[in-house]
Order: structure tokens, then sequence, then C-alpha cells
């Protein structure tokens, strides 16, 4: 047998292959290796920190927290404005195995009918699956613990305690103050496509009305964080109150306005329906704007059934309407003063003497003067004391319009006050251009007739004006020099706003305005004077000036007497009254509207204002220290009724605007022809 033959050439060859490939893995490993350790590098090393936070976000989660809503102050640190505990009830869906069976267990620990609990049922439905929904709120002490005992049992149902408004004064400033209520569909689509998600936290209210609404951005703050250890399906398992970020409460804002004499606005006013307005004429801060009726604005943060509220919009006193601001009004016999100031800048010499003898015939028609039998021989001092129409009706003849136009316009009628709300009306001042564009589709009638001053010249035809524009009127008078803006938001997270005096000189001649201002004394304090026994404040030497007003709202033509004790409520005459004090050394100047209060300023008006007049007075150190001795008041008899309707004359062209609310322009007044108003 042979020997099997050995050939070495191939085993080198062999073991060369395998040696190449052992090199060719191990390079592979090793990059691999490397690869991987630059990544752990990478990931433990360089990025630890990142990874840190991302592990973080999901052992730890971030609730939203709302911020205190800001204080709204009066002048004196007076709170009008507040927050209070308030216990509540939220469900989240996504954290609800069976939301129907979890919300039956609900109805049964807090009151909830079925109706309650099918509308709940569907608003849980409606809401993002991650936006808790507001069950109850106001909760009383037994239910929320009820509720958080049985919590295990409620998956998705929390009980906490959060924050609502309070308004410790109720209805005594809610047509200022306005009032808190729920965010809408509306306000949310309203923020954008990008909202603050305040909006959309449960339980959260925004303002819905005067100074709640305006400055709702400054009042409402910034938002903070409650931080909250959840498990893998982002369940709270604890708190961590270390990681809390606070919230910044919002800003604190301090109005004009004093609580005392606003309350005591609005109880004087009792049941009748109407405004108080009253001013500092030194600076033009508002110390009391009150609309009467009003309503308590802490029912609106609850939330009104449908009941409640209709039967405040129903109610033919309209206590939801601000009439101070709103209301317009034909200002009667109170608008003499400006025809007075317009016919001193005119020229008219106020010693020349017009004879009243009750009735005046001129085109075709008598115009009658409120006091039969009329005032005799009057200057213009006489006739602003006795509020003598024919005096008037005579004088508006004689200078026209627009001189009567010009002073009105200087004394602050027709004009939008920016003091810090919404809802003004500007009302009308008739002038021959105001005419002219009222009338653009009514050539015919677009010049001024003769006929139209007389009845311009005792405050009324197309003349409206409302409550506030009074005040400024009467302010601008009493301080004789600056034509005096309101103020009504003195300051704004400690930040002053502008004085109402920041403003220029009034365009007359001071002679001319302590002119008026002493036939409005002697109106208040003249024995003879519209308002004597009702503007006596028994405060000493301390005299108050004023002017009564009747303003009609219906034709007395052919009607046998003017009294209104049988007549429906919404006929009668509405009732004004302004005035100033000290006269001496005006402080104060108000202006009262009693709707439909019956014949003569005096009778409703004046004493109203004399009682918000004293609290003012009686408020004030320095009034107080030159008090020496009180009076007895005198008996606050009716006597003559001014402001009666000249004969066969219709004094209400202009519609009684607060009856008609909606009427934001009020159409101009119809062609007359020579035939006065």
């Amino acid at each position: 047998m042979s020997e099997p033959s050995i050939f070495f050439s191939e085993v080198n060859e062999r073991q060369g292959v395998f040696t190449r490939r052992t090199f060719l893995m191990g390079g592979v490993a090793g990059l691999g290796l490397t690869a991987l350790g630059g990544q752990l590098l990478r990931l433990q090393v360089i990025e630890a920190q990142r990874y840190q936070k991302l592990s973080a976000s999901n052992q730890f989660n971030f609730r939203l927290v709302p911020p205190p809503r800001g204080l709204i102050l009066d002048r004196n640190g007076v709170i009008l404005a507040a927050n209070r505990p308030n216990f509540r009830l939220l469900v989240s869906r996504d954290e609800m195995d069976d939301v129907n069976t979890t919300l039956d267990n609900l109805a049964k620990l807090v009151p909830m009918d079925a109706t309650r609990l099918a509308r709940l049922k569907k608003d849980v439905a409606r809401a993002p699956k991650k936006s808790p929904v507001s069950v109850m709120e106001d909760m009383t002490w037994e239910e929320f613990s009820r509720v958080n005992i049985r919590a295990p049992e409620l998956p998705g149902v929390t009980a906490d305690m959060g924050e609502v408004r309070v308004y410790p004064f109720g209805g005594a400033f809610a047509h200022v103050i306005g009032y808190v209520a729920k965010v809408s569909e509306a306000d949310v689509k309203k923020a954008g496509p990008d909202p603050d998600p305040l909006l959309l936290n449960p339980g959260f209210r925004i303002g819905k009305q005067g100074v709640e609404k305006a400055r709702d951005l400054d009042l409402r703050g910034k938002p903070g964080a409650q931080k909250m250890e959840v498990d893998a399906e982002g369940r709270v398992v604890r708190l961590d109150p270390l990681g809390d970020k606070p919230s910044t409460p919002g800003k604190e804002i301090r109005l004009s306005i004093d609580a005392d004499i606003q309350n005591r606005a609005l109880e004087v006013m009792g049941e009748e329906s109407g405004s108080i307005v009253m001013m500092d004429c030194r600076n033009g801060d508002i110390l009391c704007m009150v609309s009467a009726p009003s309503f308590d604005a802490n029912r609106f943060v609850k939330g009104l059934s449908g009941a409640e509220y209709k039967a405040l919009a129903t109610y033919e006193r309209l206590p939801l309407l601000d009439k101070a601001q709103y209301g317009l009004y034909p200002p009667g016999s109170t608008f003499k003063p400006t025809v007075a100031m317009a016919a001193l800048e005119a020229g008219v010499d106020p010693e020349s003497r017009v004879n009243c003898g009750g009735g005046w015939t001129w085109g075709g028609r008598t115009w009658r003067c409120w006091k039969k039998g009329g005032h005799g021989s009057q200057t213009m001092h006489d006739a602003i004391k006795n509020s003598c129409d024919i005096y008037f009706y005579q004088t508006a003849l004689k200078i026209g319009p627009d001189p009567i136009a010009k002073a009105a316009l200087a004394f602050g009628y027709g004009q939008i006050y920016d003091i810090g709300i919404p809802g003004q009306r500007k009302g009308i001042v008739p002038s021959t251009a105001w005419k002219k564009a009222a009338n653009v589709k009514n050539p015919a009638n677009q010049i001024w007739f003769p006929g139209e001053s007389p009845s311009y010249g005792i405050g009324q035809g197309a003349l409206q004006v409302n409550a506030l524009q009074l005040a400024v009127m009467c302010s601008r008078l009493a301080n004789g020099k600056k034509a005096l803006n309101p103020r009504l938001i003195k300051s704004i997270g400690g930040v002053e706003q502008p004085p109402g005096d920041a403003a220029p000189d009034l365009p007359f001649t001071p002679e001319h305005i302590a002119y008026v201002q002493g036939g409005m004394k002697a109106v208040a304090n003249d024995t003879s004077g519209t308002a004597y026994r009702q503007s006596q404040l028994g405060l000493g030497d301390v005299m108050m000036a004023g002017k009564t007003g009747t303003a009609q709202v219906r034709s007395y033509d052919k009607v046998a007497s003017r009294n209104s004790a049988s007549v429906q409520w919404k006929l009668k005459d509405h009732n004004l009254y302004i005035a100033f004090a000290p006269y001496d050394a005006p402080r104060y100047a108000i202006a009262v509207i009693v709707e439909h209060g019956g014949l003569g300023g005096a009778t409703a008006g004046a004493p109203r204002a004399r009682e918000v007049m004293r609290t003012a007075l009686l408020k004030d150190p320095e009034i107080r220290a030159r008090i020496t001795q009180t009076t007895n008041l005198p008996d606050a008899n009716a006597g003559d009724v001014e402001g009666a309707a000249p004969e066969g004359v219709d004094a209400a062209a202009a519609p009684d605007a607060p009856i008609n609310p909606g009427d934001l322009t009020p159409p101009p007044p119809a062609p007359t022809g020579d035939s006065p108003r």
C-alpha cells in the first residue's frame, strides 16, 4: 500500500484564509463596540440632563392653577369686588372607566335631578378628553366631605377648593363694576386660534360687564402650576409642593367711587327707576354713578336660571340697563342754565325784561308757561330762579339754535367720555348742521324752522342727554374754569390714571359763569325759588345751588290736567334735578333723573339730590369743620309744578329711550314745517 502524500502548500493557504476572516470579523465587532460605546457616552454623559427631564415629564405633570382675580376697591380702599373660597366638583372623561355609571353614582352623593344629570352627561361627552368639566360649585362642607370619602370608588371625580368672585354690596355697584361669568364657546372663539389656557380651565370666569369686562386682562393675572407625580396612565399618585409654580394675582383696581355715597344714592332711589351721578367738581372724579333699580351681581356669578333672567329682562323698569350712561332723556328745564349762558355769550342783556303773562302767542299758537297767570316781568336771573318758560321760549328764538348748541357742547352734552367702561350713548344736541345731516333723505326738512327754537329753549324737542352728561355740565359750571372730564378708574395696579382736570379752559366769560351760578343759587335758596324747600341742606351756612326740570314723554294737547296720579307709570313725566355745593366754594356736583317720577323736578329729583349731597358734605372733613350748627329741614311741599308744555305743543318729540333700549340711534324728528315742537 502506498502512503498518502501531504501537500503543505494547501495547508498554508487554508490558514491564511482563516486569519483574514478573523481579522475582518474582529474589526467589524470592534467598530460595533466602539459605536455602542460612543452612543452610551452620548446618552449617559453628553445628553444625560435632557433625558432626565424627559423621564421626569413622564413621571410628573403640571396642573394649571388660575390666579386670584384682582380686587376692585373704592377711593378709600373699601372692597367692592373680592374672591372667596369655593368648594367645587369636577369630572374628567379620560379618567373614567364608564362615564354614565360614574355620574349615576355621583348623583347619589350630591343633589342632582334627572334633567341636570342628563345635561351633565352631554357636557362631558362634548368636552375635550383631557379637559375637566365643572359639575357643581359652592358645595357644602358635608357634600365636599362625602365625595372625598368615596373618591376611590369614583375615578375621574375630583372635589377641590377654588375661588369665586363675590360682590359685598350686591346691587349697589352692579352697573359700574359689572360681574364675571363662565367662559362661553363664543368667548373662546373670540380669543383666536391660540386662546389663553385659562379660558379652558373649568370654573374660570371672565368679566361680562362694567369694569370687570373692560379691565378683564388686568384683573385676570397670570396662572401658576401645581406639580404632581403621576403613574404610567397619567393618574395622580402624589403632589410635589416643592415644584409648584406660583400664580401672579390680577392687578388691583381702585375706583373714584365713594362706597358710602354710592350706597346712599341707591338707597334714596328706593323703588324708583332712574339714575344719580355725582362728581367732584374740582378734579372730575365720579363719586357715585347709580342706575336704579339694580340687580345682585352675585347671582350672575353663579348663573341665573332662564326664568330669573327673563324676569329681570322683561321688567318695565329695566334693572339690567345702565341708565346713567345709556338712558337718554330730554333735560327739560335743567337745560335753561345752558341756554342762559348761550344768550349771555351771544350778547343778550341779562337785565332786559320779558313779560310772562302765562302764555305767549306766536306762530299761530299759544305757548304756555308752567305757571298759570305767569311770572310777570322777568330778567334772566328771575327766569332761571322761577324757571320761566316764556322767557326762554323768546330767548331761544332770538339767538337761534347754533349758539345754544355751541354752549351745550362746551358744557359736555353730546359727547362720549372715556371713563374706562362701555355703554354710553352720545345723545343729540340739535343745531342747523345736525338738522341737515339728520335729514339727508328728506331735503325739505333739512333747514331749521323757527318754530323748533322755543322748545329747544326749555330743553325739549330733539334734545337728548344722559345723567353722566348732566353731571359733567353741572361740574363744569360749578368749577367755572376747567372743562372737566369725568374719571371713574383712579388707579390700576397702583398706577394713577390721568385726572379729569387735565383739561382745557371753558370758553365762557367768568362774569357770565358767575351770573348763571347766581341764578341757580336763587333756585335753591330764595324762598320763591322752584326748589327752595327741597334744597335746604340744614348744614349751617353751607348752601346748595340747583335747577329743577320736568321732561315730558307725551303730548298734553287737549289734556285737561297734567296730574299723573291715575296715569300709568310709563306715561308720567321724567323728573330731573342738577345741583352743586357749597355754592361759595363748589366741591360736588350732582345730577338726578327719576324716570316717570311725575310733575316738577322738585317733587322727586331735588329731595334725593339733597340727601346724597348731605352724605358727601358730611364725609368731607373741611366741610364738617365749617358747619357750626344744623337746622331743621323745611317741609318738602310740591308747590307749583314747573316745566309744563306749551298749549297744543308736543314737547316729547324725542323718544323715551330707556323704554326702547334696543334703539341705539334715535330717528330724526319728523317734518314739522313751521310748527313748534
